[in-house]
């Protein structure tokens, strides 16, 4: 599958940019990474609407619970690791335990952060969102769906966290391509086995299921977006249809999108499952694709992950 490549961020920029220009009531706050994140744009154009903190993220996120309590709708934005992180006391105790109608956008998710290393690369942090009660957690897969998913979340009422990363990364999706919260998308039909991807790994997943294809493997493929609340329905009908299950994802093995899926089908539905993701190791130091390809982030780790959950079918 060959496709134009644009960075997930500039997806949030755009979704900020579009609720400002039709004078939405948005505030955005930063924390002195605002070209990185792509709020450099909003403090260009509309600078009455957005706020440095500076390297603060913690006041950040008290600063945007006030904010939302005066009747603005804040979006906190920065590094993904920093803001799952460092803030996590403020998110949990300040948001979420008031239900404050605050958006955090943690950009640079993931190992493809490359040469930044370890201590940027956030890979715990849909394990330590969507923990938290009255968190809605999505991880969009492409520009135009992080845009969609932002002005999604201005939508809707309580905090919500969007992750993307700072690669950029095939669009697979267009202007016309359905997002709803909490409504997974299919990607391709199949019959054999379903592999439910999120973030970059939506692309790698397509182009495996077109590999086996080739081999006479049926592979449906699901953009699962919202990993909190997570699509039970969705999940459910494709291990009761194709009777197992592969879930690829730019995170920790343990708590991530994987363990959603595998906590709702232990409940409902135990069929034989695989996990494609980072297997509980800190990253390093690198080329984002070359770091992709050593932790198994990628189509040739996924088409090896079907065939394994194959042969337990």
């Amino acid at each position: 599958m060959s496709v134009s490549k644009v960075p997930m961020r500039d997806g949030y920029g755009k979704a900020l940019l579009e609720m400002c220009e039709k004078g939405e009531n948005i505030m955005v706050l930063d924390a002195d990474v605002a070209k990185s994140t792509r709020t450099v744009w909003i403090r260009d154009k509309y600078p009455e609407r957005f706020m440095d903190m500076g390297i603060a993220e913690q006041d950040m996120v008290g600063t945007a619970a006030g904010l939302a309590l005066s009747g603005m709708i804040p979006f906190a934005s920065t590094y993904c690791v920093f803001l799952a992180g460092r803030a996590w006391d403020h998110i949990r105790t300040t948001v979420c335990y008031n239900n404050l109608n605050v958006k955090f956008g943690g950009a640079h998710a993931g190992i493809s952060v490359g040469p930044d290393g370890a201590t940027h690369q956030a890979l715990e942090d849909i394990a330590l969102t969507r923990v938290l009660p009255n968190m809605t957690v999505i991880v969009p897969c492409d520009a135009e769906e992080t845009r969609k998913a932002t002005l999604a979340m201005a939508k809707k009422d309580g905090p919500c966290f969007v992750r993307f990363g700072r690669e950029a990364v095939p669009v697979v999706t267009d202007e016309d391509t359905p997002f709803e919260i909490g409504k997974a998308r299919l990607c391709r039909e199949g019959s054999d086995v379903t592999v439910f991807a999120c973030g970059a790994m939506v692309f790698e997943a397509q182009n495996a299921a077109e590999k086996l294809a080739e081999e006479g493997i049926s592979v449906r493929v699901v953009d699962l977006h919202t990993i909190k609340p997570l699509d039970e329905e969705a999940v459910l009908a494709a291990a009761r249809e194709t009777g197992c299950i592969v879930t690829a994802e730019e995170h920790q093995i343990y708590g991530g999108m994987g363990s959603a899926v595998a906590e709702c089908l232990a409940k409902h539905c135990p069929v034989p499952m695989e996990m494609v993701a980072v297997n509980d190791t800190f990253g390093e130091s690198g080329q984002p694709q070359e770091l992709m390809d050593k932790y198994g982030l990628n189509q040739a780790a996924i088409e090896e992950k079907i065939k394994a959950v194959l042969a337990r079918k």
